[in-house]
């Protein structure tokens, strides 16, 4: 059964020094295409789903059958052999086809000139004309397609310039079908002509073919992005240091007001402390009665008093607390002396207003002061 199908010169033609066309096209991928059930023997079925398999696409009988098979312009009414060659050919596949991912990659040279000058004017479009067997065992493919045929055997019998297909629904890339064979549905515009030299770049995860402007476009904005990322991660990060520096500056005023709300002292706790300044005090001058307590404090007034009536050893090297004790004692020593009246008068004397004092007054008071005398004496 005769087919044609859609392909596309790539890249950017050249010519030769003798004025021929160079170029390539991709002809014949793999994959299921969509024909009507009239032109492909089924009238019973609306539409045919056709699956081309890489083992038939590129068996070697098949990738074989494309060197140096004719150029035609248009598609004839007839197969391209020896004997209408001359009438029907303006170049032909110049060297053996390759594969190219899920297609047929064909080298192309273009002789005629009226043919060169089509392409050159916008007739850049290829129509494939090959035979094949189809083998009506339905299945599914790898990926999980189901179709109701599979193409065997292809066999190329020509390639064919043609204008752009007719869009809609109905398009079919192959131009005067009719006049050849059965052509592909397409439920959209033809496949325009793919870049060449394109690179490869990821967005996002996802890998994109662009051209070398697109991908320094990308290039330019990805690292826009990254430095915006990094400027935003500087601020946030400056930001959270902030917010430390001031939770501490908070923390450490709170600990300041804490302790200073611990320092404050109401009226009765007031005037206990008034209480017992005012005792020590007048403990202290009663043990040692020269002793200065202005502008000391509690601690510094025992120490003073324990050096004054003990001396400088009594507190050398010795703690707050051995100091408060050594004062303890002291106090409670000066509280047991009492005044022995008999004794002060013996060791002072009686002491009296001679005008006034009566004769037998002055003889005791001598009698006295005699006694005292030998007694201090012995």
């Amino acid at each position: 059964m005769q087919f044609t199908d859609a392909v596309t010169v790539a890249g950017k033609p050249r010519r030769t020094a003798d004025g021929y066309l160079i170029a390539e096209a991709k002809c014949v991928r793999t994959g299921i295409q969509l024909y009507t059930g009239d032109e492909v023997g089924r009238p019973d079925l609306n539409v045919v789903r056709v699956y081309r398999g890489p083992d038939e696409v590129f068996a070697q009988d098949s990738l074989q059958s494309f060197s140096h098979a004719p150029v035609t312009v248009d598609h004839p009414s007839e197969q391209v052999t020896a004997d209408n060659w001359r009438q029907l050919s303006v170049g032909e596949v110049s060297t053996a086809a390759k594969q190219d991912g899920e297609w047929v990659m064909l080298p192309l040279i273009l002789k005629d000139a009226a043919a060169i000058n089509a392409v050159e004017a916008g007739k850049r479009e290829l129509s494939a004309g090959y035979l094949c067997e189809l083998d009506w065992t339905p299945g599914v493919t790898a990926d999980g397609q189901p179709f109701d045929a599979q193409q065997r055997s292809i066999k190329i019998n020509h390639l064919a310039l043609v204008d752009r297909a007719r869009a809609g629904s109905q398009a079919r890339i192959g131009d005067e079908a009719g006049k050849w064979g059965a052509a592909p549905i397409h439920d959209a515009t033809p496949e325009k002509e793919t870049p060449m030299n394109l690179k490869t770049v990821t967005v996002d995860g996802i890998p994109v073919e662009v051209t070398d402007q697109g991908a320094t476009v990308i290039a330019t904005l990805q690292q826009r992005l990254a430095d915006a990322a990094k400027k935003a991660t500087e601020a946030d990060t400056a930001h959270a240091a902030a917010l430390a520096a001031k939770d501490k500056e908070i923390a450490t005023k709170d600990a300041e007001i804490d302790d200073l709300k611990a320092k404050v002292v109401d009226g009765a706790a007031l005037d206990k402390l008034v209480a017992d300044r005012a005792a020590l005090v007048t403990v202290a001058t009663k043990i040692a009665k020269d002793v200065k307590t202005d502008g000391l404090s509690d601690a510094d007034i025992r120490k003073a008093v324990v050096t004054a009536k003990l001396g400088d050893a009594a507190v050398k090297d010795k703690s707050a607390d051995y100091i408060s004790a050594r004062f303890d004692i002291l106090a409670e020593d000066a509280g047991k002396e009492t005044t022995d009246t008999f004794r002060e008068t013996l060791r002072s004397g009686i002491q009296s207003n001679d005008s006034a004092m009566a004769d037998e007054d002055k003889a005791y008071a001598a009698s006295i002061a005699d006694l005292n005398r030998k007694t201090e004496a012995a």
